[in-house]
């Protein structure tokens, strides 16, 4: 898988705590790359990286990002091959409620790793995530293109706006030489679905939460549209993206979109009509109820156009929805019906389920470029 460049490679993975974070370092570490994480700690109860027992099979380094002096010591010390930026306050009503600390933690991150590698001189490929809630959500049925305007109207996305801003800034004012040593592309995903994720505010975890204790999930907006797609999804795309930024130079400062297939949007009920399908319930239980008015603004549609990634990574989605939903499902009635029976091999083998199904639908990362 994607021509074995990460093997015996020093990956420096931010944000290795958090939901992405876990699965993209369960992959790596399956790849056999040497994997530095760092966080500011565990962000939820439970939580992924904990189920998995990472922090005994990664190099685990507490800090915050918004501590330049500690990234900065942090890279020096480490000199990593690549670096996978996922650190990140990721909750749009957290941020609603700590606009700064959502801001300062979105928008420094980058900040202090770009400088930091800048100041210090080193070679390394840098993919930089940011998310799909960057563009100016004017709720248009067409998905944006990566040439689409930033914008936000919450705090959350402006700090996800900024942050794309700030990167291409580094990367033209000192990296936009093709011949020097460092390699920057940003990566914009959002609605990742899959088992582990615990987060506060959404729909995936807030409906097992309550499903595992046998009420009813409250929906705020059940016909909101969304671009689910597995998380398994997207990391393949950031895997594929650092894997192209160090053999071809010229997409170095490009952005680009990962989301499923334009026909893959399903509303909110949907998904948890398709989750429903995996999960045991009580006889006359109720699923869902449907609150009179969203607690805070939310978009109701909006989607993603990855050509670019088809076009020039050669990346496409491997799931349908039903897919997604069903790997989703399966791993939260492990966890919660099935006595969290052997749940780091569970997880594995969905993840090797995942790189089958790619090879066998002609992923070009699964296969050997040489």
């Amino acid at each position: 898988m994607f021509n074995d460049c990460y093997k015996n490679k020093r990956i420096l993975l931010t944000g290795h705590t958090g939901f992405k974070g876990s699965w993209l370092a369960t992959w790596l570490l399956e790849l056999g790359a040497e994997v530095h994480g760092l966080s500011d700690g565990v962000p939820t109860q439970p939580a992924l990286f904990e189920v998995l027992g990472l922090g005994s099979r990664l190099h685990h380094h507490l800090g915050d990002v918004r501590d330049f002096g500690l990234v900065k010591k942090t890279v020096e010390e480490l000199r990593p091959d690549f670096i996978f930026h996922l650190a990140a306050q990721s909750i749009v009503k957290t941020s609603l409620q700590n606009p700064l600390d959502t801001l300062t933690t979105n928008l420094l991150g980058h900040a202090h790793l770009l400088e930091a590698v800048r100041q210090l001189g080193l070679p390394c490929v840098m993919v930089m995530v940011t998310s799909d809630k960057c563009y100016d959500n004017r709720e248009q049925p067409h998905g944006y293109t990566e040439a689409d305007p930033l914008g936000g109207d919450d705090p959350y996305g402006a700090s996800k706006a900024a942050a794309e801003i700030v990167v291409r800034a580094w990367q033209r004012s000192f990296f936009a030489s093709q011949n020097g040593p460092v390699r920057i592309a940003t990566a914009r995903a959002g609605n990742v679905i899959g088992g582990g994720d615990w987060a506060e505010g959404r729909i995936v975890p807030d409906c097992i939460r309550a499903w595992s204790v046998g009420e009813a999930v409250r929906l705020r907006m059940p016909h909101a549209t969304r671009p689910w797609q597995h998380v398994l999804e997207p990391v393949s795309g950031y895997l594929r993206l650092g894997q192209l930024l160090a053999a071809q130079p010229e997409i170095s400062g490009e952005a680009f979109n990962f989301g499923p297939a334009a026909n893959q949007n399903r509303t909110v009920l949907d998904l948890l009509t398709a989750l429903s399908r995996h999960w045991h319930f009580a006889e006359g239980s109720e699923k869902f109820k449907v609150e009179n008015s969203p607690v805070f603004k939310e978009a109701t549609l909006l989607q993603l156009n990855c050509e670019k990634a088809e076009r020039r990574l050669q990346w496409k989605p491997v799931l349908g929805f039903e897919e997604a939903a069903a790997l989703t499902g399966d791993w939260y009635a492990q966890f919660y019906q099935n006595g969290k029976a052997n749940l780091p091999e569970f997880t594995l083998a969905q993840l090797r389920f995942f790189v089958k199904t790619a090879t066998e639908r002609g992923a070009a990362w699964a296969f050997d470029e040489n």
